[in-house]
């Protein structure tokens, strides 16, 4: 199992952000995304989080994880979310198989996991956004996920430093 994580200007969250009541970083990150999303579409490049777990002999406490990532700025755009999908190869299994949930790979039943942010970033192409997420079950639910995203961000039009806290259920 390895993360991916990519940024996204996403067209609808002005009208998203008008309709809710929630302040949006403590919104539910959403289980879905777009399925014609292609990574030619994407304001960043993708990012590879280095954790990856070993399915076969994952502990319940190798599931709590922090990773620093780097998305690099390809195009002028607005980042809105940053989004997390994943690719898993069942490998011990007379033929190999595996899915990924990546925005241009066949559909499956699983989605991308986007984070919203409460307020976007205006970005330009060629700086970097520097950042860790963080995962762990939640203590009350072990159905649960707790996510903490921190970002670090200081381009030519806009500088930020967020920390948001997310809870998927």
């Amino acid at each position: 199992l390895v993360l991916i994580i990519f940024g996204i200007h996403h067209a609808s969250w002005n009208q998203f952000t008008k309709s809710t009541k929630v302040p949006l970083y403590l919104a539910p990150p959403l289980l879905s995304l777009k399925p014609a999303l292609r990574h030619k579409h994407l304001p960043t490049g993708l990012c590879c989080s280095p954790w990856d777990v070993d399915l076969y002999i994952v502990k319940t406490e190798d599931l709590a994880f922090t990773s620093a990532f780097c998305l690099q700025i390809q195009r002028n755009d607005y980042i809105h979310a940053l989004v997390t999908y994943f690719n898993i190869e069942f490998t011990k299994c007379h033929k190999k198989i595996g899915f990924s949930t990546a925005p241009d790979a066949p559909y499956t039943h699983w989605k991308q996991t986007v984070f919203y942010l409460e307020d976007y970033l205006t970005v330009r192409r060629g700086e970097e956004i520097y950042g860790t997420i963080s995962m762990k079950p939640n203590e009350k639910n072990e159905r649960d996920l707790d996510f903490m995203v921190e970002l670090d961000f200081k381009g030519q039009l806009c500088e930020a430093s967020i920390s948001n806290d997310y809870r998927m259920r």
